[in-house]
């Protein structure tokens, strides 16, 4: 189908550019018109579903337990941005005799709800949508009516991966009711190698009939036009900053400085300046200002944040290099104890921690307890900044911890962000020196 096609058949749909007229037009098409599915397609989609297992983030007395267990949606961390990243795979909806999809709308904005007043970035998984799982038009229309301004101000990129003729129809026929500034933030991924530009891949749990779909139509390609794969990770530059071991950085320095030079500049700007600023830690930064940065660290320049007058820069720096750690600052060899740390009880967990963090090696205890009582700092004027414990152990849980495979689901976030609000909680009774 052509571009010129596409208009047409929006023309058809009334040619009317208001809002109200676009929706009253969308109940008219049926959903006998989607285009047809590939019998593979059909069956692969209900062993997706299957291999599942059933098992949810959420316990079994939870409302939304029900459609947790498909891992429709999913959270990935931070992107190269410093921004949540939320994950919606079309091929883990189940049969329309399975789901409530009324629910499965609730359940996202129940999981947006977490996130939605800090910038975020959506990254929806296209393939795998049959007509036996693809909602009605006038659901896709009740859900874009649904999630409201407070969902749509802080979204700031929405990555549809593996785009079809029939999701590009759908935007077509829904242009006149998607806001201009909404419409801009829509970018098409064709290959999942082109996401690496946004985040780090394996941070992401790419359900695999999605990864074979990618390999496929790789193949289908002329030599000349496959996407050349990632990069292996080279050997650091000699002054290079971010992505380099924390034992690594302690060695350069002569004195055998403990904290590295990018969170004494970070959290030393932000102690004197960043303490009131509302949303601290929320927002995003200019892509290119972000780039620019980690240029200069990386090529041995001074950086001074105080000349470039940014409070939300020098946050997401500070998110950016502790997630590209080679190894989390929390080390994969406390993986296990941190994600099974709610079978801890109360009255122990102080003590349990400490114990915990001194197996660490002090080129990660150091900075990490510096990080801490920063961010204690930052609690403390939370009436101002809006930055509770609770809000800031959603912001750093996932950059402080994530398992050696590196992908992050909201089974794992939900207990790294719990010990890492009990870590601040708890500080003053954890790092007792």
């Amino acid at each position: 189908m052509s571009s010129d096609l596409l208009v047409d058949l929006h023309d058809d749909l009334g040619g009317d550019d208001s809002p109200s007229a676009a929706l009253d037009q969308l109940k008219l098409v049926q959903d006998k018109q989607w285009p047809p599915d590939d019998p593979v397609s059909l069956s692969k989609s209900v062993s997706d579903i299957k291999s599942l297992g059933g098992t949810s983030h959420l316990s079994r007395d939870d409302p939304f337990y029900d459609i947790a267990r498909y891992k429709i949606v999913e959270v990935a961390g931070d992107d190269n941005f410093g921004r949540k990243v939320i994950v919606f795979n079309a091929c883990r909806i189940p049969h329309q005799d399975l789901l409530d999809q009324h629910r499965l709308l609730m359940y996202l904005k129940q999981t947006l709800d977490k996130y939605v007043e800090s910038d975020y970035t959506l990254i929806y998984f296209h393939h795998g949508l049959t007509s036996e799982n693809k909602p009605s038009l006038s659901w896709l229309r009740d859900a874009y009516r649904e999630f409201d301004r407070k969902y749509k101000k802080n979204i700031k990129a929405l990555y549809i991966v593996h785009p079809t003729m029939f999701i590009r129809t759908i935007l077509i026929l829904f242009k006149p009711i998607i806001s201009f500034k909404f419409g801009r933030k829509i970018n098409y991924i064709n290959y999942l190698s082109e996401l690496e530009e946004i985040m780090k891949c394996d941070q992401l749990v790419i359900p695999n009939r999605v990864r074979e779909y990618d390999d496929k139509i790789r193949l289908s390609l002329k030599p000349s036009a496959i996407p050349g794969p990632i990069s292996p990770r080279s050997p650091p530059l000699p002054f290079q900053q971010f992505g380099v071991p924390l034992s690594t950085l302690r060695q350069r320095v002569a004195d055998s400085e403990p904290i590295p030079l990018v969170m004494r500049d970070t959290i030393g700007y932000l102690q004197e300046h960043g303490l009131q600023t509302e949303g601290i830690f929320r927002r995003s930064a200019n892509v290119s200002l972000v780039k620019g940065v980690k240029l200069k660290y990386n090529s041995g320049e001074e950086v001074s944040f105080s000349q470039m007058d940014n409070i939300h820069l020098a946050a997401v720096i500070l998110k950016t290099f502790l997630r590209e750690l080679p190894e989390p600052l929390l080390t994969y060899q406390l993986y296990n104890d941190i994600v099974n740390f709610h079978n801890v009880d109360s009255e122990s967990q102080a003590e349990t921690i400490r114990n915990m963090l001194l197996s660490l090696p002090e080129e990660n205890y150091a900075p990490l307890y510096f990080l801490i009582r920063f961010l204690a700092q930052v609690s403390a004027v939370s009436e101002v900044n809006k930055m509770t414990n609770v809000n800031l152990a959603v912001v750093f849980g996932p950059n402080l911890l994530w398992g050696q495979d590196a992908a992050m689901t909201l089974s794992a976030i939900g207990p790294i962000n719990n010990f890492t609000r009990i870590l601040l909680d708890l500080h003053q009774e954890i790092f007792t020196q």
